[in-house]
């Protein structure tokens, strides 16, 4: 899973870069932060799911964050997406499978904090560009192994439009608009109770 966290942030930089040089102090799309915040707020999550991987906490978060420089460049804060996405590919490239780690929507494993970065970077990715007027969607083919690992319930349809719908970005056909959603972190088990 770490491969589809490098290939998702470089999906977020071919997307945003070529609208780097306008104002990303626009909302992005229909969340409450900027575009600018929502980018800082990738970052620090994909920096926050690498030290949950390498620390391994029982119980919460580790008290530390990633903070965004005010006077960086949108480019700069991309930059800064793009390192704290290999910092998470590194530590869950490095950690072993059985190792396991807090999150408020279940204990999870490395592959699990991956599925989770690219879940960060691909819906605020599809966020930032509705903000920006860039006409963008989340590639199928990252969407589909995000899918299998924390949303396990999701209805069948395009993996892109099921993402947004799982993420309450939209609605799909026979399917109203989610206002509640999560995904399932935890760590999937076989029938007979071991952890796959």
């Amino acid at each position: 899973m770490s491969d589809v966290v490098g290939q998702a942030v470089d999906e977020m930089r071919a997307a945003l870069t070529p609208a780097s040089e306008r104002s990303w102090d626009v909302t992005a799309g229909e969340l409450e932060w900027t575009c600018r915040a929502t980018a800082a707020h990738v970052a620090d999550d994909l920096f926050s799911y690498a030290s949950q991987v390498i620390a391994q906490p029982r119980r919460g978060y580790l008290p530390i964050e990633a903070m965004i420089d005010p006077a960086a460049s949108n480019v700069e804060i991309l930059g800064a997406v793009a390192m704290c996405g290999r910092l998470l590919t590194l530590a869950v490239d490095a950690a072993s499978s059985d190792s396991r780690a807090w999150h408020p929507y279940g204990t999870s494993d490395p592959d699990g904090f991956a599925a989770m970065g690219v879940v960060e970077i691909l819906v605020h990715c599809y966020d930032i560009a509705t903000g920006l007027g860039v006409a963008w969607r989340p590639p199928a083919q990252l969407c589909i192994p995000v899918l299998q690992r924390l949303f396990p319930g999701a209805p069948p349809g395009d993996p892109s439009d099921v993402l947004l719908h799982v993420t309450g970005r939209r609605a799909l056909p026979g399917l109203e608009r989610l206002t509640d959603w999560s995904w399932d972190s935890s760590v999937p088990t076989d029938p007979g109770g071991s952890a796959v």
